[in-house]
Parts: C-alpha cells; structure tokens; sequence
C-alpha cells in the first residue's frame, strides 16, 4: 500500500504542479526534466496527465487511508493526494468547455483512448469514463478509439447510443468537432497532423497525457492544449 501510495503521490503533485505552470506560464515539461535530473528523485513517474486510475493506486490509496482513519490517525497528504486526482480528471473538460462552451449539444468527440494506461484493457477508475460522462452530460456524442478496450468500454457505457466505437484511430475523427487524447498508446505518438486537421470539424486536439510538443501539431495548424505546457 505504501509504495503504490508513494507512487500515486508524485503523480498528484506533477498534476499540481503542470496546473500551477498553466497559471505562471511555465512550461511542466522543463519543470520535470530539471526536478527529474536529481537523482534523488528520478524521472520515474513524474509525467502529469488527466489523472491515475486501475485496480491499483485508487484501492490502495484509500485503504492506507482507511486503516489509518481505523486506527485513529488521518493522513493528510494521502487525502489531498486522492482529491488532487479526482480534481485532476476533469481537466480536460475543463479545457474543452473553456475553448467551446459549456453547452456541447451536436458536438461530436473524437477520443483516443479508453484504457486507464497502455498496454491493458483495464477501465477501473479510467479518467475516459469521467471525460465521456462530462460530453455526454453536456449533450455530445463521442466516436472512441482504443486498441484493446473497446469491448469493455462497450460493456461500461452499454445501452448509451451517444458513444460510437471505431477501428482505427483516424476513424474516430470522421465528422467529429475536436480530438480528446486520454491514454498514451504508443500508436498516438506520431500522427498525421495535416490529416488530422484536415478531418476535424474544429482544428483542436486536447492532450490528456502531453505526448507532443506544442510546436508540432501547432505548425501544422491545429490549436493544442495539453497539460502545463504553453
């Protein structure tokens, strides 16, 4: 619980600190390359994004919190550690309603991701499903993309017509406003810009796990918001 606990605790505080920086207008990739230099800290976890979530860090957080409340005593860096997080997955609605309103109703999502990490079809606690219920809940629909978790997303969001999954990730751009990127897949990490602007309705990609450089999609004539970049 402890380690998981520690680890969940440097993603909480470089998903404090990206926010801080879009505040300041510092740049939380530089910010990261120099704290993760040290090497008494490393660069191990130290990447901000749209939240943690899984079978792990979430369960193992609130139970160290929870044996701790058990046996009379809080834990309130652990606390803050869970709150900065649930806070933490709503950042890209935030980011979204602030650059096209909050009433999305005929707006179209395409998502990239469902999975709360790469390499699994794992949704617990995923951040795509508090992304996908804020959309829906504004009154948009979403055509998904996910290399492995599309069957179980189907099972999460099952009955709920307003979702539409694909095969292919430039699939989910077709008729589609703005691009919502939540899982790092390795697939995403060199698109094609120029399609991908020619694609959307709104030249907009908004970056839950900062896996471009600003310059790149810019030059290419997209608007790009990530997390604590410029």
């Amino acid at each position: 619980y402890a380690a998981n606990a520690m680890l969940a605790t440097r993603i909480s505080f470089m998903n404090e600190l990206a926010n801080l920086a879009e505040k300041l207008g510092a740049d939380i990739e530089l910010v990261r390359k120099g704290i993760g230099s040290d090497p008494r800290i490393g660069f191990h976890f130290l990447y901000p994004g749209c939240g943690y979530g899984g079978s792990c860090f979430p369960k193992d957080v609130q139970a160290l919190i929870r044996t701790a409340q058990e046996a009379g005593q809080g834990l309130k860096v652990l606390q803050a550690v869970e709150d900065a997080n649930e806070t933490q997955k709503s950042v890209l609605t935030g980011k979204i309603v602030g650059r096209l309103g909050e009433d999305l109703s005929g707006m179209c999502f395409a998502l990239w991701g469902l999975a709360f990490k790469p390499n699994t079809d794992d949704m617990r606690e995923a951040p795509s499903r508090v992304l996908i219920a804020d959309l829906l809940a504004r009154g948009a629909r979403i055509r998904a993309y996910d290399p492995v978790a599309s069957h179980e997303a189907r099972r999460v969001f099952a009955g709920e017509s307003r979702i539409e999954f694909v095969a292919q990730p430039m699939q989910a751009l077709e008729g589609a406003d703005a691009l919502a990127i939540v899982t790092e897949w390795k697939e995403f990490r060199a698109p094609d810009f120029p399609a991908i602007k020619s694609m959307l309705k709104s030249p907009v990609i908004f970056d839950g796990r900062n896996l471009y450089d600003p310059a790149v999609p810019r030059k290419a004539g997209l608007e790009y918001f990530a997390i604590g970049r410029q």
